[in-house]
């Protein structure tokens, strides 16, 4: 399922909510209509709450089958409602925008080029996939200008063909380019996906839609 959705009148719905195939994390004064949406579209459960005190949980939660990676800067109360769903590790240091920087789903992840040897097995061992550093379309926001899902991928429209292959490579399936929200190049923001569904930023055109259907495999 397909749906266009808003939240507290912004289009760039990924960046207030983290979803993975069972469930999704949405900012604490969501309205109850974009919960209802979430959770058809999507087909998972939902929990209202704030990240880092934040409510930009999008961009700092990123989350596969296996596992959560959030901010370091999240509290313990946080980071024990997470844990409730699924195994839940903080990362510290300056990329803790865990949202932002990680494309993963549950076969693999692409990470940004600036993170440390360690920072890259942290991540890895808490998503229990491979991870590997790499830009996208000069970009190493990965997860903030794509939206992958275990079946399909949408990403920015200057993705390299090098780069389309190391998301086939790694996350292990097939990628389209294309904007959202009526030529936004930022997926992540736009749009919340999963294998079941996807929801996105009710700005998107049509032409849009029918892409990034496509991209994630949604016929």
């Amino acid at each position: 399922m397909m749906r266009y959705s808003r939240y507290a009148g912004s289009s760039n719905i990924g960046v207030f909510t983290a979803v993975n195939e069972s469930f999704a994390f949405i900012a604490g004064d969501a309205a109850p209509e974009f919960v209802k949406d979430v959770e058809e579209a999507l087909q998972v459960k939902t929990t209202l709450m704030t990240v880092a005190g934040s409510f930009v949980i999008g961009s700092l939660v990123v989350m596969n089958s296996n596992g959560a990676v959030v901010s370091g800067l999240s509290d313990q109360r946080e980071i024990s409602i997470i844990g409730e769903c699924l195994p839940c590790t903080p990362l510290d240091g300056v990329l803790n925008a865990a949202g932002n920087n990680i494309l993963a789903n549950d076969k693999g992840a692409i990470v940004n080029p600036d993170y440390s040897k360690e920072e890259v097995k942290l991540i890895s061992d808490a998503l229990g996939v491979e991870c590997v550093p790499s830009e996208i379309a000069g970009i190493k926001t990965v997860g903030s200008i794509c939206s992958a899902t275990n079946i399909g991928c949408v990403c920015h429209v200057d993705t390299t063909d090098d780069q389309i292959q190391l998301i086939k490579d790694v996350l292990k399936v097939e990628s389209i380019r294309t904007t959202v929200n009526h030529g936004v190049r930022m997926l992540g923001a736009g749009i919340l996906s999963n294998s079941k569904g996807a929801l996105i930023g009710d700005d998107t055109t049509p032409i849009e839609m029918g892409k990034i259907e496509e991209g994630l495999s949604l016929y």
